[in-house]
């Protein structure tokens, strides 16, 4: 079994739990402008780590992708694994932009970081999925059965 098919879910499941850490953050940010409740918001670890994680999913994403041609000689052989990645792009793209631009842009704002964090939302649940249907991948072709 090569290093490969083992790490990549490995990283992506670590990116995952990383992404709830990131959505916890986030929530706290979003009592204190939609709640109006105080709450201490960390928003330059929230940066980081939100990059971290949103980089190392789309990283994984087209990482994936080589392994599945690579060993396996096709892609999206692994269904609908490898389709909700290709959902997951779009909103992985607009977490990173949009939280960029909220970093380097700084004023007061409700819209924008209510649709970042929803967006942001949506890849969470969709990572979960992938958690999920990569399971059945890594059954199928990686030990077989």
């Amino acid at each position: 079994m090569d290093v490969l098919l083992v790490a990549h879910p490995i990283i992506q499941f670590l990116a995952t739990i990383l992404g709830f850490y990131v959505f916890h953050q986030g929530l706290q940010r979003f009592r204190f402008l939609h709640v109006n409740q105080d709450t201490l918001f960390r928003w330059k670890q929230h940066v980081v780590l939100g990059q971290i994680a949103l980089g190392m999913w789309l990283t994984g994403l087209i990482g994936g992708a080589v392994m599945v041609y690579f060993f396996w000689g096709g892609f999206f052989i692994t269904g609908t694994h490898g389709e909700m990645a290709l959902v997951m792009v779009p909103f992985i793209i607009f977490g990173l932009v949009s939280g960029l631009y909220m970093h380097y842009r700084k004023k007061a704002r409700k819209v924008l970081p209510f649709v970042h964090g929803l967006s942001n939302l949506i890849a969470l649940v969709l990572a979960c999925v992938q958690v999920a249907t990569g399971y059945g991948v890594y059954r199928t072709y990686v030990i077989g059965f």
